[in-house]
């Protein structure tokens, strides 16, 4: 927590613990079990108790943990209590417990249920960034600043334009990664090699994922996609490009807070952004965040990139190291945009020193079409929030 609380937030560091990660595990046991009765596979009675056993099933985490690391993977120990759970009141339901399934089916499946999860945080906070910024952009529509060019003076431009990049960017960003989320939120069962055997005729084995995915809330692919893992690199990579629009926004705060310009600081807030050696000092501890986190993203996304050509059915050690990876992205990418959504809501501008500025620069005062593309963009974004 000390290391991982400043980059994140409580809320996605719980999307993403021990516990959430076991409550994903025996929801997709309880789901197949589930949706194999319904489908005449066992008993509605087993089904009913492997679902009362996967709610009451409490062990201690620790414990399973070692025993996940010793065996390779969450499933088999994870799967062997739940039977030991049932073995003396319900033999027969603990023979079909995780029945035709494979252990990379419940990892797979949880790891899609956390990120589930944690996309409806994060477009929760992406969305308030973006009103907050659409209220500076409006704001500020004609107040002129200095554009700046390879990090020198360059023309005028109004402030709100500057504003408005930043929305745009981090509205494209948000956009892209539900579109991605759309293609990999999905269910994953196909068995041991993908071909969904022990689950009884062809069309009844399809009924069960059909069944399962609804039950979860998941989509239901077209195949297992055991060795396809595009989709997770694609929704790693879209979560590092916000966590990047989030840390385009932080830098130019940053650079505008500088002492020589002063244009623009994060919100006086008690306690934050002092210096444990100098008192005087404002740091602008939440672009330090968004920074800290761009930084961190494209070698996680890379990682994930990195895992793209699985081997033959089903792989080893590519998907195996998805589920931290994409955990951090999540983390990383929430931490970032929370950060410069306070920012950017008591967001202090100076517009005198940007009017100094600009004077001192003798560039003029034609900000050219600034207002007009700012309208343009709010225009866009507005239109899009309503169709979303």
């Amino acid at each position: 927590m000390l290391r991982d609380r400043p980059a994140g937030s409580a809320a996605m560091l719980a999307i993403f613990a021990d516990e959430a990660l076991l409550r994903g595990g025996l929801a997709f046991e309880a789901a197949l079990a589930e949706a194999q009765a319904a489908e005449g596979l066992i008993p509605d009675t087993d089904a009913a108790a492997i679902a009362a056993a996967c709610r009451n099933l409490a062990p201690d985490i620790a414990a399973l943990a070692e025993e996940a690391a010793h065996a390779g993977t969450l499933a088999i120990p994870l799967v062997g209590r739940l039977r030991a759970a049932l073995k003396e009141a319900h033999p027969q339901a603990a023979a079909a417990v995780h029945r035709g399934a494979t252990s990379q089916d419940l990892a797979d499946t949880a790891l899609m249920l956390q990120a589930r999860s944690g996309l409806e945080v994060l477009v929760v906070e992406a969305i308030r960034l973006e009103t907050a910024l659409a209220a500076l952009s409006e704001r500020h529509a004609v107040t002129p600043g200095l554009a700046r060019t390879l990090l020198q003076g360059a023309l005028p431009i109004s402030f709100g334009l500057k504003t408005a990049g930043w929305l745009t960017g981090v509205h494209g960003a948000r956009m892209r990664l539900q579109r991605e989320a759309g293609t990999a939120l999905m269910l994953q069962l196909g068995g041991a090699a993908g071909t969904l055997a022990g689950m009884g005729e062809a069309e009844t084995a399809l009924a069960v994922a059909r069944r399962m995915a609804d039950a979860l809330g998941l989509g239901l692919p077209a195949t297992p996609w055991h060795a396809r893992r595009g989709a997770i690199a694609a929704l790693g990579a879209a979560l590092a490009i916000l966590a990047g629009a989030a840390g385009k926004m932080a830098r130019d705060v940053s650079l505008l807070a500088q002492n020589e310009v002063a244009e623009a600081f994060e919100p006086r807030l008690p306690g934050r952004g002092g210096s444990s050696a100098m008192a005087h000092k404002r740091n602008p501890t939440g672009c330090q965040v968004a920074l800290s986190a761009a930084l961190r993203a494209p070698g996680l996304a890379a990682t994930l990139l990195a895992g793209l050509p699985q081997e033959h059915e089903r792989g080893l050690g590519g998907w195996q190291a998805e589920g931290p990876v994409l955990a951090d992205l999540f983390i990383l990418a929430h931490g970032a945009v929370l950060a410069m959504a306070e920012v950017a809501e008591g967001l202090e501008v100076d517009c005198l020193a940007m009017a100094r500025n600009l004077a001192a620069a003798d560039v003029g005062m034609d900000t050219g079409a600034s207002a007009l593309l700012v309208q343009r963009a709010l225009a866009a974004w507005r239109g899009a929030l309503g169709e979303g």
